[in-house]
């Protein structure tokens, strides 16, 4: 290592360095301090990123996706903990006879050419370490640094500066190889049972810990609330202690108010004055006493570190703000470990949510085994979780131990609301669907969860764009509503922004901006005659229901209904009123705003046979009424009504007495009752062809209760396909082709569908 330390340090012979996935973090991180040094870097990676193009333009040779002849020539070859054995450019180069070297060895390298500053504990090394850079850069002693997360206050996640001597690193004790590092100073955070994948245990920990304090020269500053690091450091002559009291530095009048943390700091019995952080948290306080006590050691006085931490803006992924309005904020941090999620739950609830939820994604199938009980506890601080699956990084699955793992020991400690939610890819589907006015949400975990809080954020703004239109309260609006709750048969997934307006200019104003923008919109009454695909519906559904589209109003013998009035409703209304000629109503399990745009009907009668005028919304946005004779109507089709959305329509009846109007709705119901399923259904799925009507067809093919998955045929009626409990539309889908075929081929027949069929397969976004 020596040797590597030393040819590092001679930039006018510069180096050949390879490095074998260097998108990522750390490797990343190692590709910048080498350009910086003057070496010759490549690196190879299964994909590209952000950071891999930023480093190709100072100078990184870069190839995806891994590959043997990269490495050629190389004079040393470097790999993260991620790359296995049998990697391509891994295994050539130790072909080759190139010397490899893990990521901590070339960092313990590269750390030995400075005075260097380590950073450790089980949590908190990121953040320490960018506040220890940000206030030695502000101090003006040029220091370099190497952190594990992208750092927007510092530009890059590591820099190499010439002019110092002095260099901040965080070190990761995950595998052992912290006891490589040599530095002149050493902060310990914390020390916790951590990474049992690789540990034995506790003692285990600590042995590690104690080789890097033996090999630390100058000083060991630690936390003394932690009392395995006050146990390793604290008879140490060159230690230096902090925390909330009996500690070298000390903070005190603590005060936590809108997103900040402000403290006065005491060293020694002197008050040094007052320091105010722009990030949240107690945890950060601390944070902030080691950065404060390091800064000393180094000659960086306290007024200057004070003010560098006033300007410390924090992380990624760190409690890092991805969204922020009035109805919704959306936090995301990298806790995996209990302690950490603690602390963030603590600096949640400092911010005054009224409720906090969390998506929570375990990583490691071997912490989630082992500390199941402890993130059960820790969790019941939040209002509502739902659980990923595991991310399991190198890991193999371990019988047992799932997401569910993390609910089961939920549930044990007490009754906060925890569900499964699947991958992550999906996982924003339930938790964005869930989420209220005046909730945080907290994506939390180590892995990819952070994407989910990006898809809720990114939809967030559109959504709230469209409440802004309506105007204040004029519509509902929701996120990932499923379909399956909006649909006569209960299948389809989630609509990706779902609106219930409430007056016709809400309606119209929701219609121009989707248009102006290319948003798909889609109008969905009560879900009859209409089938939606398991991916749900991209863009926005808009569902016309209550305000003036529930409304019923009887004039003369006329009825003006909304576009949300059921037709049972409808039927009902006009009974009541002594108007007859809606009895068939009785029997259509859709509204009218479907209704009219199918034309929909029963017992010989259609919609537009009592229809006298339709209010709708036109092609141009414009909101007009037209007469009966003005609209052109067909089997099942109004074409009018195809381009245009219907709002209200006026229907005409003719008095009548009581008696003949029950007696009607008697026989529709009893025709109903006999000749439909009652199980959820789509009503009927094939438009009647001339040679029979379509149910004797599906029933002479054979395919009466016949089924796909959960989808079968109906024993009452072969055309209505019913859902015996969580069918999918995949199994719908699946009997309609089935039938489709068979008529195709036995009856030359071909078989078009009368439920409408909209959606995606698959989830698009």
């Amino acid at each position: 290592m020596k040797d590597f330390s030393e040819r590092l340090m001679q930039p006018d012979v510069p180096m050949r360095v390879h490095l074998i996935g260097v998108a990522g973090s750390g490797m990343s991180g190692l590709a910048s301090l080498l350009l910086g040094m003057g070496h010759n870097v490549s690196g190879c990676d299964r994909v590209t990123s952000a950071e891999t193009e930023r480093l190709q333009r100072a100078g990184l040779a870069f190839s995806s996706p891994h590959n043997a002849h990269s490495v050629a020539d190389a004079d040393v070859v470097v790999y993260s903990s991620a790359i296995r054995d049998e990697n391509v450019a891994l295994a050539a180069a130790r072909e080759s006879g190139i010397p490899t070297v893990r990521r901590a060895e070339c960092l313990a390298a590269i750390l030995a050419t400075k005075d260097g500053i380590v950073i450790s504990g089980t949590h908190g090394k990121t953040t320490t370490s960018a506040m220890s850079a940000h206030v030695l850069r502000r101090g003006a002693v040029h220091p370099s640094h190497y952190v594990g997360a992208e750092i927007p206050v510092l530009g890059a996640n590591a820099h190499w500066d010439e002019r110092g001597e002095l260099m901040v690193a965080e070190g990761d004790e995950s595998d052992g190889t912290l006891a490589l590092y040599q530095p002149k100073h050493a902060v310990v955070l914390n020390v916790e049972e951590e990474h049992l994948d690789f540990y034995s245990g506790i003692n285990h920990i600590k042995q590690v810990f104690t080789t890097l304090l033996d090999r630390t020269s100058g000083c060991v500053i630690y936390c003394g609330e932690c009392p395995v690091a006050t146990e390793l450091c604290g008879s140490r002559e060159n230690s230096i202690s902090y925390g909330w009291s009996d500690a070298d530095y000390v903070a005190e009048n603590i005060k936590e108010q809108g997103g900040t943390i402000a403290f006065d700091v005491i060293h020694q019995g002197e008050n040094l004055g007052r320091v105010e952080l722009g990030v949240p948290g107690r945890h950060n306080a601390l944070n902030a006493l080691a950065s404060i006590a390091l800064a000393a050691v180094c000659g960086v006085s306290f007024n200057d570190a004070s003010r560098a931490l006033a300007t410390f803006a924090g992380a990624r992924r760190r409690f890092e703000t991805k969204y922020l309005s009035s109805r919704l904020r959306v936090i995301d941090d990298y806790g995996h470990h209990p302690t950490e999620l603690a602390a963030t739950l603590q600096t949640a609830r400092s911010l005054n949510p009224k409720r906090i939820v969390v998506l929570f994604q375990p990583h490691r199938f071997s912490r989630t085994q082992k500390l199941a009980d402890d993130f059960g506890r820790v969790l019941q601080a939040a209002d509502r979780v739902f659980v990923t699956d595991v991310y399991p990084a190198s890991e193999l699955p371990i019988d047992g131990v799932s997401g569910q793992t993390i609910v089961d020991a939920m549930k044990a400690h007490g009754n906060i609301q925890a569900e499964v939610v699947g991958s992550v890819q999906q996982a924003h589907y339930a938790v964005g669907n869930a989420l209220k006015e005046g909730d945080m949400l907290i994506t939390l975990g180590a892995g990819n969860v952070h994407e989910a809080g990006t898809k809720i954020s990114r939809d967030q703004v559109v959504l709230e764009d469209i409440l802004g239109e309506c105007g204040e309260g004029n519509a509902k609006v929701h996120l990932y509503e499923l379909m399956r709750k909006h649909t006569t048969m209960l299948v389809g997934g989630p609509a990706q922004f779902w609106v219930e307006p409430l007056t016709h200019n809400c309606f119209a104003r929701v219609v121009r901006y989707c248009r102006e923008r290319g948003i798909p919109v889609r109008v969905l009454g009560r879900g009859s005659n209409l089938l939606v695909r398991d991916g749900g519906i991209r863009g926005v559904v808009i569902h016309p229901s209550k305000g003036v589209f529930g409304e019923v109003v009887v004039e003369g013998d006329t009825i003006i209904a909304g576009a949300g009035v059921r037709f049972k409703k409808l039927a009902s209304v006009a009974q009541k009123a002594g108007l007859t000629g809606f009895e068939w109503m009785e029997g259509i399990p859709g509204n009218v705003g479907g209704g009219l745009r199918m034309n929909a009907g029963a017992m010989g009668t259609e919609t537009f046979d009592q229809v006298v005028e339709v209010t709708f919304l036109d092609e141009d946005g414009e909101i007009r009424t037209r007469n009966r004779d003005e609209i052109k109507a067909f089997y099942r089709n109004v074409p009018e009504l195809r381009r245009s959305f219907a709002l209200s329509a006026r229907f005409i009846g003719s008095a009548s007495n009581h008696g003949t109007i029950q007696q009607k709705m008697e026989t529709s119901m009893g025709k109903r009752r006999s000749s439909q399923p009652l199980a959820a259904s789509a009503g009927c799925i094939f438009k009647n062809p001339e040679l029979m009507p379509a149910g004797m067809l599906v029933d002479t093919l054979g395919f009466k209760d016949s089924s796909v998955g959960k989808a079968r045929v109906s024993l009452e009626h072969g055309n209505f396909i019913v859902n015996d409990g969580k069918a999918s539309a995949q199994d719908v889908l699946g009997l309609i082709d089935q039938i489709r075929t068979k008529a195709k081929q036995e009856k030359s027949v071909e078989l078009e569908t009368e439920v409408q069929i909209i959606g995606e397969d698959t989830f698009l976004f």
